[in-house]
């Protein structure tokens, strides 16, 4: 109290800087700064200073305090007022923890004035300690947080402390309404999975596309036509995995931040990683209530921003792509696939990749049960046998399969259509192209026809009982054009007919597996029949009626034997309907792949990175609100019966290069719906066995989060039996900044629009399935007692309403996502300005809303949080300046409440 100005009849502005000497080193140490008080003699701080646990603070450690008139903030102007030094002793032996000292000035002989030191610990406040932090208003009180740990630490605990590093942390004392005081800690980390998700994902990615090079390969003799398709798409992959190998060794070879900052976002071999990924924790502290926490990860927006938007980001760029394939798909004479096709095949290749293996695994299990004359072992085995074996035939019973089949074996060497020489009149057939590659046509320039290709089990009325034939020779020219317009057919009388295609032929082949399991369920009914009744709790297995099951065997040999030939020809059959299937769904993929070259690939690419983004920020919010959650067991029934909400708040403008990261960021965010996570148990506590690991391809990932066995051991049956927990990822856009003032004047906001009504109908269905299966009671309790319907339903008009710059909006589904148990995002360009914006603001109005924020203190709250909180030491970490990247002309087109405080912002490069 009782500070001298730094001029004649000046009142100062103060602010205190705190650093920490170490005795030892004798050096100081920058550690903390408080806000500024404007026009006080007697100034009272909200910012204090923490020493987290693991700082290496002793007894003996001494901590300065120096106290400036801060004169012109944009120009960081301060005078010198006076300074005091303490050690960590004097404050720990203080009465009441409290400490006065004096300030003394340059010389250390004029007394300037006092400060008030005060020492807390976060969730040990009780009323009476609230009350006495700042009983005299009148003194210059500096809080400071002790480095005691607290029994329910969530901030500090070994279990957060192998996935998230470097912490930040700040911590403030507001007034409530009823003019008691509150202590508010912010925490900031980093996360490991920014850097290890997409590592693993490379390798994946990799793995992948080196198993498609050799399901090409073994798709056999083509002809030259479709070999040379083959080729040049084996070729594309093979510089795809190249590039990827080079990605990888290079991400292998960085050590240090476990974050890119923004000012990197551009670089090559850093396009995986997402930018400036963050977790932020408040931690609010009230007199007689349980502590409260509420968490957001901040990321940049999750786009390819090496390779650029000057052709827009992914949602335009798909599209464009997918109207184009219809007319290459003709030009090329392949089928047109749908992205339903496509994926479809995907799905029976990984299907029948994955079932072979475990079938013949099984039939194996039943053989062995066999062996031993255990009858209890072959029904139970024979049980999950047919349970495979159906699953395995249902996957096959598409018609992409058997029309895929038959593309194949009219791509073959030497195959002619049967009904080849039966052409009526006037029949238009397809025309023999130039032997091109799908790029050395783009390079000449010819345009594909445009009539698009037929999507297969879709014929169109023109579709004539000849079969089309892709067996193209390889060094034929363009035939000539007929007067009529029609490309005459080749004769192809000097290749020898090979027999005629039999439709059918898939059929039995499908069917004989299932035939197959019907003997091998036929004979263990009758080895059943065998056995002596002595357990009458066995009850036998249904009998099969069959045509072809064997009627005669030894009744008196071994088990084994008798079930040997039916097993081993159930396994031929399951092997060779995989073969089969396998070239055909190949084949399908080479058609997609060869009619979209090169730019198909490259659109692959470019999502892949995207998705690597975006799936690093989801684990870390996944694992971030896992182990927050681990002692509530609302949460946890919600989390296995009903999966979580992960809601994206996204701050990018619809302009300009925006929009195209906005376009790749819709896509990044909907593609997570192809993620799911699974609990396991971590085989030992060490933090390397406690990383998350990526498993599957790229239509369906599953995340393992390990867990050590004692944490483990607590969660629900469901979930340690391994059941896939489902996150429903939703986005919402609101542009706030001057680019989107052009764009909502003049430009087209229908992005915006049609993301936000989109993920709002998500939003609603995820909410209705959780009311049907999931109690009230298993959601947090809120101050606020407007009902989630009536919010749902306040966000549903606001979607539609056309409003600008509409952030309540944001609000909204953010409040939703907290009371659903979800996992909040925010993000704009970088995650570094507007997102702090964003952030500080969502925690001053949880402090309002839920712990009764004196109104008077929530713009000097916000002020605090946005000069000396967390979001300021980011953007230090991102470009080593304390300045939000914006001038006074864009914040005039800001909403007020996202500006920051004067002398916080500035040109500089972000």
């Amino acid at each position: 109290k009782d500070l001298i100005g730094s001029g004649r009849d000046r009142t100062p502005n103060a602010l205190v800087q705190v650093a920490v000497i170490d005795p030892r080193e004798q050096y100081l140490v920058s550690q903390a700064c408080t806000e500024i008080v404007e026009g006080s003699r007697d100034p009272l701080f909200l910012t204090g200073v923490t020493f987290p646990p693991e700082y290496p603070a002793s007894p003996e450690t001494l901590v300065k305090l120096t106290v400036y008139d801060v004169r012109d903030k944009a120009r960081d102007n301060s005078s010198f007022l006076g300074s005091a030094t303490f050690s960590v002793s004097d404050l720990l032996r203080s009465k009441d923890d409290q400490l006065t000292l004096n300030l003394r000035s340059s010389d250390g002989v004029l007394a300037v004035g006092t400060v008030l030191v005060s020492r807390v610990n976060m969730g040990e406040m009780e009323e009476g300690d609230m009350d006495h932090i700042t009983a005299d208003v009148q003194q210059c009180t500096l809080v400071c947080e002790s480095s005691q740990g607290t029994p329910i630490d969530k901030d500090n605990s070994p279990l957060t402390g192998a996935v998230f590093k470097n912490p930040v942390c700040k911590v403030y004392k507001f007034q409530t309404v009823d003019s008691k005081w509150m202590l508010v800690r912010e925490q900031m980390e980093e996360c490991t999975l920014s850097f290890s998700i997409p590592r693993q994902l490379l390798h994946l990615y990799i793995q992948e596309d080196m198993r498609r090079i050799q399901e090409l390969r073994d798709l056999g003799e083509l002809s030259p036509h479709w070999d040379n398709l083959r080729k040049e798409v084996i070729g594309r992959y093979g510089q795809v995995i190249a590039a990827y190998q080079e990605t990888l060794a290079e991400l292998n070879k960085i050590t240090g931040p476990s974050f890119k900052p923004s000012c990197s976002k551009a670089q090559r071999y850093l396009e995986f990683i997402p930018i400036n990924l963050h977790t932020q924790r408040m931690r609010v502290t009230c007199p007689r209530q349980t502590d409260a926490f509420y968490d957001v990860i901040t990321v940049g927006a999750p786009a390819a921003h090496f390779q650029g938007f000057k052709g827009g980001g992914l949602q335009r760029l798909l599209s464009r792509h997918e109207a184009e394939k219809k007319s290459f798909s003709t030009a090329y004479q392949c089928i047109y696939y749908s992205p339903e096709h496509t994926a479809k095949a995907q799905e029976v290749l990984h299907s029948v990749g994955h079932l072979q293996p475990l079938i013949s695994g099984l039939a194996d299990q039943l053989l062995q049960a066999a062996q031993q004359h255990s009858m209890a072992g072959l029904r139970e085995a024979l049980k999950t046998l047919a349970g495979k074996t159906e699953q395995f035939v249902h996957a096959l019973k598409d018609e992409l399969v058997k029309s895929a089949l038959l593309a194949l074996h009219t791509a073959q060497p030497g195959y002619v259509t049967k009904n080849q020489n039966q052409t009526l009149p006037g029949h238009q057939g397809h025309s023999h192209q130039d032997h091109l590659s799908p790029s050395q046509r783009g390079q000449q320039g010819q345009s594909p026809p445009q009539n698009p290709g037929h999507s297969p089990g879709q014929p169109s009325a023109t579709d004539s009982p000849v079969v089309v034939c892709n067996n193209v020779d390889g060094g034929s020219q363009t035939a000539p054009i007929r007067e009529d317009g029609q490309a005459p057919l080749k004769r192809q009388d000097s290749i020898p007919c090979h027999k005629e295609y039999d439709e059918e032929e898939w059929d039995r082949v499908w069917a004989d597996v299932a035939k197959s399991l019907n003997c091998v369920i036929a004979m263990v009914d009758k080895l059943q029949e065998q056995e002596p009744i002595n357990n009458n709790q066995e009850q036998p297995i249904p009998k099969q009626v069959l045509a072809d099951v064997i009627t005669s065997h030894n009744p008196e040999g071994d088990w084994r034997e008798q079930l040997c030939p039916l097993v081993v020809r159930l396994k031929e059959c399951v092997a060779e309907v995989v073969v089969r299937a396998r070239r055909a769904m190949t084949f399908v993929l080479l058609q997609e792949a060869a009619c979209s070259i090169p730019q198909g690939l490259f659109l692959k690419q470019r999502r892949d990175v995207v998705f690597s983004q975006a799936l690093a920020a989801l684990a870390c919010g996944f694992v971030m609100r896992l182990y927050a959650g681990m002692e509530d067991k609302g949460f946890l029934r919600q989390l296995h019966l009903v999966g979580l909400v992960a809601q994206f708040e996204s701050l990018l403008s619809t302009y300009s290069e925006e929009i195209g990261m906005l376009e790749d960021m819709e896509v990044g965010i909907s593609d997570l719906h192809r993620v799911a996570f699974k609990i396991t148990q971590a085989k030992t506590d060490d933090p390397c066995d406690l990383q998350p690991v990526v498993i599957g391809r790229r239509d369906h990932y599953t995340v393992e989060v390990p867990l050590p066995r004692l944490a483990f051991q607590t969660l629900p049956h469901e979930i340690k039996e391994g059941k896939a927990l489902q996150v429903y990822p939703v986005l919402f856009n609101v542009g706030i900044n001057e680019q989107q003032t052009i764009a909502d004047r003049f430009g087209d906001i229908s992005l915006q629009e049609r993301i936000n009504q989109r993920n709002f109908e998500i939003l609603d269905s995820y909410y209705k399935s959780l009311s049907d299966k999931v109690p009230s009671e298993c959601l947090p309790c809120f101050q606020t007692q407007m009902d989630l319907k009536d919010l749902l339903g306040t966000l549903g008009q606001n979607v539609v309403t056309k409003k600008r710059k509409n952030v309540e909006i944001l609000w909204l589904a953010g409040t939703i996502c907290r009371r659903l148990n979800g996992i909040r995002f925010t993000s704009c360009k970088s995650a570094k300005d507007r997102t702090s914006m964003s952030v500080t603001l969502e925690q001053c109005a949880l402090l309002r809303d839920e712990h009764q924020l004196n109104k008077d203190y929530f713009i000097r709250a916000l002020d605090c949080m946005r000069r000396e909180g967390c979001r300021i030491e980011n953007v230090q970490k991102n470009i080593k300046c304390r300045k939000y990247a914006f001038n006074m002309l864009q914040l005039m087109a800001f909403p007020k409440i996202y500006r920051p405080p004067e002398g916080t912002y500035g040109k500089v490069d972000s």
